[in-house]
């Protein structure tokens, strides 16, 4: 199998191509698989704003949970899974701790949310504990001021789960 080329050489390439080939280029890339054209388009379209983009993705993900068949543990914790991943995804994109960290703390408090046998179900819990250590440490990069608003945030929110 064809080993790819590293990033450094792929830069130096990209530098040399007219404006044109780099455009057609783009388009293959978002025609070709569906992650490469969600990264573009939150590229283009939505990384100027930031905080309206978490305003959506904060709407998205609470209409995931407003729609989880909270019947049986089994298919609420698919679900949960589900929007766990979507959350990951945009947290990549958009590259951004302060992002990253508001988004999982609004699906740590839709997650807590839930019914209680779907919340204290042993895989449900495991993954409100996941996220807990996960925003945490997340907060531990931020500055300070930072990390003071989101700490209590996070506390408040683990406060109404007990």
């Amino acid at each position: 199998m064809l080993k790819p080329a590293s990033l450094a050489e792929l830069k130096a390439e990209l530098q040399t191509l007219p404006q044109e080939e780099l455009l057609a280029l783009c388009l293959r890339l978002a025609r070709f698989k569906q992650d490469n054209k969600e990264l573009l388009s939150y590229l283009l379209f939505d990384a100027a704003d930031a905080d309206g983009y978490t305003a959506q993705v904060q709407q998205a993900i609470s209409e995931g949970f407003a729609q989880i068949n909270t019947s049986t543990v089994f298919f609420a914790k698919k679900s949960i899974r589900k929007i766990l991943r979507q959350v990951n995804k945009v947290a990549r994109y958009a590259a951004n701790k302060e992002m990253e960290v508001a988004l999982h703390l609004h699906f740590l408090q839709e997650l807590l949310q839930l019914p209680h046998h779907i919340t204290h179900s042993t895989v449900v819990d495991k993954m409100a504990h996941t996220q807990h250590q996960k925003i945490s440490k997340l907060i531990k990069g931020m500055h300070e001021d930072l990390q003071y608003d989101y700490k209590r945030r996070l506390q408040l929110i683990m406060e109404t789960y007990v």
